[in-house]
């Protein structure tokens, strides 16, 4: 059975939208680096194996990320998600797991990287938002993308509403991403993704 590692920082609802969707894989590891961190304890309570390697007991984040990646590299995943982890990888780590990491981040690639991304697009006027899965490079949010999914914004939107709809499109398209990988109808070569025409499905990608 293919196995997975969930990397969180907070309340880990996409981390639960991945266990909720029961699918054919192992999660062998949630890793968080905050000790206070709501999706530990669901994990736990979820019978899975957890790990907390608190960042600020670092005193970098080369030291902080060979930490995690000798602890990660004891379960031998397959795929490492990224799933709220609000650290910034450094070259080491995602060399180490090369083509191994995916990341979810609430905007549209390439519009909106990094943090605030709601308040952003309300900010700039713009029509449509969503969010993208990624692969994982050393510059942040500029990873081969793999799929996005987007709405509408509504003219009574509101940072926290936005954020609530964007959610609920991030917990259906990433346990789906999980599963394109790694029953391989998602590849990646030379920085491209190509994904097989059958996975394809409108109604999936804009909800208005």
């Amino acid at each position: 059975m293919k196995k997975i590692v969930i990397l969180i920082s907070g309340r880990g609802s996409n981390m639960r939208a991945i266990i909720e969707a029961k699918l054919p894989y192992k999660i062998c590891g949630v890793f968080s680096n905050n000790p206070d961190a709501e999706g530990i304890s669901h994990a736990k309570h979820a019978g899975i194996e957890t790990c907390v390697i608190d960042h600020r007991d670092y005193p970098d984040r080369v030291s902080y990320d060979e930490a995690l990646g000798e602890s990660i590299e004891t379960l031998n995943p397959d795929l490492i998600v990224l799933a709220g982890f609000m650290r910034i990888l450094t070259p080491g780590i995602i060399n180490r797991f090369s083509n191994r990491i995916i990341n979810i981040h609430p905007s549209i690639i390439p519009a909106f990287t990094g943090l605030n991304t709601h308040n952003r697009a309300l900010a700039t006027g713009v029509r449509v938002h969503g969010c993208t899965v990624h692969f994982v490079t050393p510059d942040l949010d500029e990873g081969p993308i793999i799929a996005q999914a987007a709405l509408q914004i509504k003219s009574d939107d509101t940072p926290q509403t936005l954020s609530k709809r964007v959610l609920a499109l991030e917990h259906k398209i990433l346990p789906k991403t999980i599963t394109w990988i790694l029953e391989g109808l998602c590849s990646l070569s030379d920085g491209q993704v190509s994904l097989d025409p059958k996975i394809f499905d409108d109604s999936f990608y804009i909800q208005r």
